[in-house]
């Protein structure tokens, strides 16, 4: 006796039979024992048990005969495509007396390839291996795919955390120039996603804000020391000057780079794209916070005296954070203020400073931002 036909060898393909009649599936496994070394030979008698095999052990090729009670050919191709596993095998549909219309809806419905009735073996072996031979070469090229898609995923991934990290570094620098701010920029951009969520905002939105809001002082970088460490009150024209850094900002994070162009240039870029300067989502929002995060709600603030929600909603977010942590916060001209204090100082400046809409958002949010005061402590 040959005990090879119970060995189950590694990498045959699957061929799938699926026929109402068992004397035409015993015809096929007698006429292709010779191939079952070659491939994994399985058997079905309707389009359900067919299903069932299918989603324990995918077949590469399913060959179906059309007529068959209850379920036809037709329910075995729509079903056979709704399994993941199974949308990329071949399937050859046993036309027998099938008319045009009916096989041209075969092949609509996701048949590969159709095959006449009463099947020709030498037919059928030349069709198996045809299927097999491009079902495998489909294969290659979609692992192929999938890993190319990996890696662009993972450099996408790569350059995405080295463009996050330069932003959160560049935020650092400008924090450095304050000495009295410790960790206010980190906690500023968790209070303000902290709102963002509360809002159900977009999360490209909420994401660009947080990003953006650690950034609403970069402009700090154009002020003098004598001004910005000065201790004491600022002279109006010291404030006049202070007041410069949402300009000073704005422009750092949206004037085009100068001298980027011809470097461009070098990497392979052609001439428009190197001179056309591309603004980056992140960015904007970061100069637009840069720029309007002194305004206030009655119009009082500054620079441009803007008002109501004519003040952009990512400005008016990260004011009312940048207040609270200054409240909650140790500074030389004052101590940290408790939560209700804080509140209570801001409840003054409703309908004034800041939007009620966000305040009272803010308000509903404490615990959850104090336990990021608390993890981001300037004490620590």
């Amino acid at each position: 006796m040959d005990h090879r036909q119970d060995l189950k060898i590694v990498g045959k393909r699957r061929v799938l039979f699926v026929d109402d009649d068992p004397n035409f599936l015993e015809g096929i496994r007698r006429s292709l024992k010779n191939f079952r070394y070659e491939w994994d030979l399985a058997f079905a008698e309707s389009v359900d048990q067919a299903i069932d095999l299918a989603q324990f052990d995918p077949p590469d090729v399913v060959i179906s005969d059309y007529q068959m009670p209850v379920k036809n050919g037709f329910d075995l191709v729509r079903e056979m495509r709704a399994i993941p596993s199974v949308q990329n095998a071949s399937i050859i549909i046993l036309t027998g007396n099938m008319d045009t219309s009916a096989k041209r809806k075969a092949l609509d419905l996701g048949a590969t390839d159709l095959l006449n009735k009463p099947v020709d073996r030498e037919e059928l072996i030349a069709r198996i291996r045809n299927s097999l031979r491009l079902k495998e070469y489909e294969d290659t090229i979609r692992r192929h795919n999938q890993e190319l898609e990996l890696r662009v995923w993972e450099r996408t991934q790569q350059l995405e955390l080295s463009r996050l990290d330069i932003i959160w570094r560049l935020a650092k620098a400008g924090e450095y120039r304050d000495e009295e701010t410790g960790n206010h920029i980190i906690r500023v951009g968790h209070y303000s996603r902290i709102i963002c969520d509360r809002l159900r905002l977009a999360s490209e939105l909420t994401h660009r804000l947080f990003l953006g809001a650690p950034l609403h002082d970069i402009g700090k970088i154009g002020v003098p020391d004598a001004i910005l460490l000065k201790e004491g009150r600022l002279s109006p024209e010291e404030r006049a000057v202070m007041m410069k850094h949402c300009e000073i900002g704005s422009n750092i994070l949206l004037e085009p780079p100068i001298g980027l162009s011809r470097y461009l240039t070098c990497m392979g870029f052609a001439p428009e794209q190197s001179t056309n300067h591309y603004v980056n989502p992140l960015l904007e929002t970061a100069a637009s916070i840069a720029m309007g995060h002194h305004e206030k709600w009655d119009g009082s603030g500054y620079p441009q005296g803007l008002s109501g929600e004519a003040i952009p909603l990512e400005c008016r977010i990260v004011a009312l954070a940048d207040v609270y942590d200054a409240l909650r916060s140790n500074r030389p001209y004052k101590p940290a203020y408790s939560v209700k204090k804080s509140l209570e100082i801001m409840g003054e400046s409703a309908d004034t400073h800041f939007e009620p809409r966000l305040l009272a958002i803010l308000e509903n949010s404490v615990s959850e931002i104090e336990a990021i005061l608390s993890d981001y402590s300037d004490n620590l």
